[in-house]
């Protein structure tokens, strides 16, 4: 995905820094280690971006984390039923068995969409 640098979707994707999207902003790659899905660097090793801008900052992401696993719902909904044409019951625990399998994804994913909203990419901080 060397051709979306630069790009939000990028950042957002990968967890990378915002500002260089050299480093991975998490402590730990795998969302699904459930003890360290939210553990964030304090600052890019790499541009020493702050990633907390304010106290309780990713408080935002809750109203994004609501988005994504509506996005994420519809999904399931799709396959299971249009898709599949499992029926009423079949399809509720799709849709509420892929909000729990996602769970750390979609926390993830949410904290990263909020960031980007407020940080934005800077190609002389990606080299220095």
């Amino acid at each position: 995905m060397n051709f979306l640098k630069g790009t939000k979707i990028n950042s957002i994707v990968n967890g990378s820094c915002p500002v260089c999207q050299q480093e991975s902003m998490y402590q730990n790659s795998n969302p699904y280690k459930l003890s360290e899905t939210l553990k964030m660097r304090e600052r890019c090793g790499h541009c020493h971006t702050k990633y907390k801008i304010e106290p309780s900052f990713f408080y935002g992401a809750m109203y994004v984390s609501y988005a994504v696993g509506i996005a994420f719902a519809v999904a399931a909904f799709v396959i299971a039923n249009l898709l599949l044409k499992l029926n009423l019951l079949h399809t509720f625990f799709a849709i509420v068995g892929t909000l729990v399998v996602f769970m750390p994804v979609i926390m993830r994913l949410s904290r990263n969409i909020w960031i980007n909203l407020f940080m934005h990419y800077d190609k002389e901080k990606s080299w220095s």
